[in-house]
Formats: C-alpha cells, structure tokens, sequence
C-alpha cells in the first residue's frame, strides 16, 4: 500500500499540468477581472468543454466574519432551498454572508441562467473557476451546478478550479460535500506566500486598517493597470503587524487542527511554489500545510503573491511535465514512500528548513494515515458484515417458521408471547449480536472513523434497512413483553433505540430510484413500517382506555387516534406494504381490529 501514498494527488496534479484546464481557467479568470467594466461571469467552449469564470472585482464589504446557513436567501427561493442531509446535533451547512450574497446576485440575473443553460447545451465536462473572492463565487456555483444536475441525472461532470481563493464555509459544509462525494470535484490553487487563503483563519475585527486594505486588494490584479491600485497603502510597520497576526492565528489552527476556526477547507488543495506544487487533501493536513509554508514567506510576498497566479501556473505545467524521479540529478534512496515524502517536502519549498520540514513530513505522514483509515475501517466493516449475516439468516429462517405456523399468531406476537426453548434463547442472542454490530458501525461514524459518504453508500443503507425492519419488530415485543411500556411509557417516544432513528434518517436520505415507484403485487416479506406493532400496541390501550373513559374530550381524542391508526393500517395494507404476518388471523392487529369494529358497534347502539 505504501507505494500508492501519493497515488491521487500526484495524478490529479498531473492531470491538471498536462493539460490546458489551468492554463484556459486563468486566462478567464484574467480577462473577468480586467475587462471594463468588470464582467461578473465569463463563459467560453472549448470543444466539448465549456468554461464558467467569474470575477473577484466586486464591491468592498468589511463586516468581518458572519456565517449563514447556505439556504438563506435573502431574494425568495434560492438555489440552496433544500438543505444538505445532516447528522444528528450537527450544525447546517453554512458560508461567509458576504461570499453568499455575491453569489446570490449573479444567480438571480437573467444573464447566468441564460449562459450556464448554454454552457450545460454544448457541454460534456463544465469547468467553473474564479480568483480570489471569484473563487469562492466559483465554489457556490459549482455546489448549485452539482445540486442542479444531480436532480436531472446529466451526466455532464463538473470540475471548480479556484485560485488564491479564501475559505468560504463550516465544518458542516465540508462534511456535506464529502457525503456528496463531491471533494474531487473542488480543485483550489494556492501560492506558498498567499495571504488570502489563510486571511479568515484569523478573527478580522480587531484589525480593520489591514483589513480594508486587503479587501480593496482582492479586486486588483498585475494585469489590470487600469483599475489603478488600492486607496490606501500599509507601512512596513504595518504589514510585519498584520503578518505576524494572520501566522499567529494560522499557527493556532494547526494547532488546534483548526478546531477553533469556523472556517473549514474542502476539496484537493494544490499548494504551489517556485519549487513545484504538492496536492493535499485532507483538511487537517490542508491547515497545517498552509501554516508550515507560509511561515517561511516574506511580508512582502504575502500579498504579491495573491497578484501573480498568471506566473504559477506556468511553472505548474513546466514542472508537473518533467519527470521528477531525480533531484539534482541523484536517484532518491529508500522506498516509494520515501521518495513520495522527499519530492512532496521539495515541491512545497520547505525541504531545507528542518524543524519544519519534519513537520510537514508528519503531516504528510497523517494525511495518508487518515486517508486511508475510514476506507480501511468500512471494508473492515464488510468483512465483519458477512460474519454476522448468519445471526440475521436464522432470525429469517425463525420468522418463516412462525409466519407458517398453524397458531397464526405470526412473527411479531409468537416472539412476544413466547415460552422457553433452546431456539428461541438462540433467536434472543442473535438479536443481542447484531444490535452490537450496528451500535460499532454508529460509534466508528461518529467518531470520524468512516467515509464521510458512508451513510448514502447503498451497501449500507439497504443493509440498515433490511436489519430494522427485521429486527426491530422483535425488540418492540421483548418492550412490551416485559411491561417496559408501563414504567417508561410508550415504546416510539421512550423505548426506541437511537440506532433505529438513524438507520430510518439514512434511509430517507438515500438517492432514490425509479423502483421506490413499483407498486406491489403480493404482501411484502418485511413490513416497511419497522415501528407498526408500536403502533398496534398504542392504538390496544387507546382502545382498553376508551371502555373506561368518562371524560368526553379525553374519549374523542382516543376515538381519534384509533381511527387514525385504522387508516393509516388499511392504506399500508392496501398497498402490501405489510408481511403476511400483519393479517394473520391470530395477530395483535387482526384481534385489534375485531376489538375496534365491536367497539363501534357497541357506541352506535348506546348513541
């Protein structure tokens, strides 16, 4: 596995240098943010691949860091209405106000919707890319594009390359993109010296003359002389000052593993210098990689860099071109791992500071480390899948046995009215082994230990799926078999497990197909309400109430719930969604419903 440490940051490199999608994408981004007066979006075709640029010229805004949820819109129904899925206690999906409303202003014209239908017309791959604050307008438009054509099931593919672009959102927005398995679609350009990328890892109220300059700085460009330059220009003093405040907070993210910082980075980060460029993609390693380059930066370039993105480019595709198996004309020694560290430390130009390189070469290290461990715990996770497959297939087998059983009571009620016997001991612990398979899959998940996309992989999703409706019928008889319902109270609102609320969450949030449509010819061999008995067992003491009841309201209020379990059954019934052993002659709910009719007979007469 060693040999494959660099395996995907090396190819998307090369990819990008040997082509012209960095080279077109700065051309674009140039001509966007010199044209007068400035063109906000910029499109271009180049065969079958269409071009989408949007400008960093924009108004100056110095509110300081506000983040909102990425569905507010402020215009009515935007392009983000529908929330990104989220797990439970997680905070939404949220992005800097002032990037949001940039965007939001070009959604809402006629001319963006008109140019990307164009674009999306003529288009097999859509390259969207921006610089500086353009870059982040480039990274919303991305979101919406992916969003927009996953809803239309294009096959067109969809690649944001941004340049010297600042963070835009949280921890949540990250997550959701990796959930998408959209982090390979987010390419982010950064110079080593660039201050701008790093600008909102530092609280930006208490500096405000600094802050206005780089603000009014974002919309210039060396190749644009006639915008002039900036109002107002920092001291020396004052750019040591503002230098040393951004790598102090910068410093403390890393530390922190930019825990404190509301702002996360999200997809490859290409961090480039006159040495070569690595490319990172972790967003710990991305923080502590941004820190331990730029503290070897000059205040001076800190910002001159952010201006010459025209000048990495061509050294991306000079260097990436050529083979970089030696340095200096010496064959590196060691192993393919070795050598990966080696020319990673040389690309990133810090290869001969040593306190710091072997910083990096640890964070090198980690990022591998905790790349590749989430992939490795989830086929882990396979492997013990199909170990306790059997504890599954013979609770299967048991309810077979007990749907064909000449009592008719069927599955739900045999196992909650059981007596002692060996296979049924045998049954119980089966359920006991499989809750102690999915409460490890919860943990691992929560505990950052699995692919960020896990709970939409189908293997898993159908996999919950199929253990809830299996399985959680019988830990809703053991409930109340042992009279749980009358020291807690009702299983659905005091019984439930939590690994049963979050398997159902995966199950809403799944990519739905053209077979959730199909209707059904015969009943189904799980109920698909894994919680129906609950609810046969509420509707059994609405109905044992409803006979003592003398309180009108209280008994039209149970009068209610019955009939509105009585609907809700019979649809369910109706569109065999049920197994076989909901009708069964003997079950709970057949014996309810037999209750219920004679109940209202009796209250017709006494009316």
């Amino acid at each position: 596995m060693e040999a494959e440490m660099f395996e995907t940051s090396e190819k998307l490199a090369e990819f990008l240098a040997s082509t012209s999608l960095l080279s077109e994408s700065w051309r674009l981004c140039s001509l966007a943010n010199t044209s007068v007066p400035p063109c906000r979006i910029i499109v271009d075709q180049i065969g079958d691949v269409g071009y989408v640029a949007f400008s960093g010229v924009v108004g100056v805004n110095s509110d300081g860091d506000n983040l909102v949820p990425l569905e507010s819109d402020p215009f009515g129904n935007g392009p983000f209405s529908s929330s990104y899925s989220r797990e439970d206690g997680e905070d939404p999906a949220m992005v800097h106000s002032w990037f949001l409303h940039i965007f939001l202003n070009i959604f809402h014209s006629p001319i963006f919707h008109n140019q990307m239908l164009t674009v999306m017309n003529r288009s097999k791959a859509v390259i969207v890319t921006g610089h500086s604050i353009g870059g982040t307008t480039a990274s919303l438009a991305a979101l919406w594009l992916l969003s927009y054509l996953q809803t239309i099931s294009s096959p067109i593919s969809v690649l944001c390359i941004t340049f010297g672009s600042p963070l835009l959102g949280n921890e949540s927005l990250l997550k959701a993109i990796l959930r998408e398995r959209w982090g390979g679609k987010f390419c982010h350009v950064v110079s080593k010296d660039d201050l701008v990328p790093r600008l909102l890892f530092a609280p930006l109220t208490s500096i405000t003359p600094q802050l206005n300059y780089l603000l009014q700085l974002w919309q210039f460009s060396t190749t644009s002389p006639q915008l002039g330059q900036p109002s107002m220009q920092l001291s020396e003093e004052d750019k040591i000052e503002f230098y040393h405040y951004i790598l102090s907070h910068v410093a403390e993210a890393e530390r922190e593993g930019s825990m404190k910082c509301p702002y996360k980075p999200f997809g490859s980060y290409l961090l480039c210098s006159e040495k070569g460029a690595v490319c990172v993609e972790n967003a710990t390693a991305v923080v502590q990689m941004l820190h331990l380059m730029f503290t070897t930066s000059s205040v001076n370039s800190m910002i001159d860099d952010h201006l010459k993105y025209g000048d990495v480019v061509a050294k991306i595709s000079q260097q990436f071109l050529k083979s970089r198996s030696f340095t200096e004309g010496v064959l590196l020694p060691g192993s393919s791992y070795e050598v990966g560290i080696l020319l990673a430390l040389e690309a990133s130009d810090i290869v001969n500071q040593d306190s710091v390189a072997e910083r990096a070469k640890e964070c090198l290290k980690m990022a591998k480390q905790m790349g590749r461990r989430p992939n490795l715990n989830c086929a882990n996770l396979a492997n013990s899948l199909a170990k306790v497959n059997p504890y599954r297939a013979e609770i299967e087998w048991y309810k077979s046995q007990c749907d064909e059983s000449e009592d008719q009571m069927g599955y739900y009620d045999s196992f909650k009215l059981r007596g002692a016997s060996k296979r049924i001991s045998k049954i119980n612990m089966n359920r006991f082994k499989l809750a102690g398979f999915w409460d490890k899959v919860i943990y691992l998940l929560e505990t950052n230990q699995l692919p960020h996309d896990f709970p939409i992989q189908a293997k898993w999703v159908m996999g919950s799926l199929f253990y809830r409706l299996l399985v959680e019928p019988l830990d809703i008889a053991e409930y109340y078999r042992t009279d749980m319902h009358r020291i807690k109270g009702h299983y659905l609102m005091h019984g439930r497990e939590r690994r049963y609320v979050i398997f159902e969450r995966w199950w809403m949030n799944r990519k739905k197909g053209t077979e959730d449509n199909k209707n059904r010819s015969k009943y189904a061999g799980l109920t698909q309400d894994s919680c129906f008995w609950a609810r046969v067992e509420e509707a059994k003491d609405c109905l044992e109430n409803a006979k003592i009841e003398t309180d009108t309201s209280k008994l039209a209020q149970l009068w209610e719930n019955m009939k509105q379990f009585e609907l809700y059954a019979s649809g369910l019934i109706e569109k065999k969604e049920v197994s076989k052993d909901v009708v069964a002659k003997n079950s709970s709910y057949s014996l309810w419903v037999e209750k219920w009719r004679a109940y209202q007979c009796t209250r017709l007469l006494l009316s």
